[in-house]
């Protein structure tokens, strides 16, 4: 079995594609041939030593796949074999051309998507369909989105699309800013714009923001909090593109009673993962359109990792086997 190795943490040519034992479903478990496995900014973080990972390297890396399954393991209906599912919650491994996943990670895909489709959808619309969940009726509401042009931003934009009184994004390029639009963003700032006073206020038609879903974190998310809705503006927190996580203390909501929620931790996940075949619906009915970067061989995990890393990206990379 060909899959991508992890030797050890540090820089993209840690990554390589190897050739190794093959693996086999055991008893409650499905084995997946796999024909996509997107490339999570998350992993390149694990990759580097930065955040723990599931498994110590070397081990065979990534930690979701598209596919179909080819063999069921002791008390799982055989009837599964040939289903398109996807997979994730196994923590590590699913870079490969064969995934093994108990039967409760793994969703069916509807007929209508393709497996790279799916594989993207699966790395952001979960995460977006939660944080509206958790953000409650913005029907009405002046909502900030940060990273509209790709990944979690993007997703959130197409959802918002037509469902909240006004969309403004941010995003860090010209092309960025295009595709925010694109997904229904009714203005569109650079992130830069944010450090300037005033800026995001002139943006709303001087309105204030009343739901703000942070994803850069660092000093801008105290920033953006002054531009809240006195009282009932909430800033949601799932990011920190800025390397560090919101520099807000308790202190800073008492002048306008606001409200800072951290979309993190198991429960988070576990709410996240609950809502996968609904993300797979929203992309299977049209409401959301996959962020597709490109597609790769496994032999060009480093270069995918690089250009991650450099934030070279204007969406997911998949690695197809």
């Amino acid at each position: 079995m060909r899959g991508v190795l992890w030797s050890q943490a540090g820089g993209p040519d840690t990554l390589a594609a190897r050739d190794g034992d093959d693996v086999h479903a055991a008893g409650g478990q499905v084995r997946v041939r796999t024909e996509a496995s997107p490339v999570l900014w998350v992993e390149t973080q694990m990759r580097a030593g930065l955040v723990p990972s599931p498994a110590a390297p070397p081990t065979v890396f990534g930690s979701q796949a598209v596919g179909l399954v080819d063999e069921v393991g002791d008390g799982v209906d055989p009837q599964l074999i040939g289903t398109r599912v996807a997979v994730s919650g196994v923590g590590i491994g699913a870079h490969a051309e064969f995934v093994c996943a108990a039967v409760e990670q793994c969703v069916a895909v509807p007929d209508a998507i393709g497996a790279v489709d799916a594989a993207v959808a699966l790395t952001g619309v979960p995460v977006a369909l939660a944080l509206l969940e958790r953000a409650g009726d913005l029907s009405d509401a002046t909502v900030l989105v940060e990273a509209a042009g790709s990944g979690i931003g993007a997703y959130l934009t197409q959802l918002l699309r037509g469902r909240a009184g006004l969309v403004v994004a941010t995003a860090g390029s010209d092309e960025s800013r295009t595709s925010a639009a694109s997904f229904g963003a009714d203005v569109v700032l650079d992130h830069a714009d944010l450090d300037r006073p005033g800026a995001l206020a002139a943006a709303a038609g001087g309105r204030t923001i009343d739901a703000a879903f942070d994803s850069i974190g660092g000093s801008t998310a105290r920033r953006v909090l002054d531009a809240l809705t006195p009282l009932r503006g909430q800033l949601l927190s799932y990011g920190m593109l800025s390397g560090e996580a919101p520099r807000i203390v308790a202190a800073d909501l008492y002048a306008g009673g606001f409200t800072v929620t951290a979309c993190a931790g198991p429960a988070w996940l576990d709410r996240v993962a609950a809502l996968r075949s609904i993300a797979l619906d929203r992309v299977a009915d049209g409401t959301v359109r996959p962020v597709v970067d490109s597609t790769m061989p496994l032999d060009a995990v480093a270069t995918a990792h690089r250009r991650i890393d450099e934030r070279a990206t204007s969406g997911t990379i998949v690695l197809v086997p």
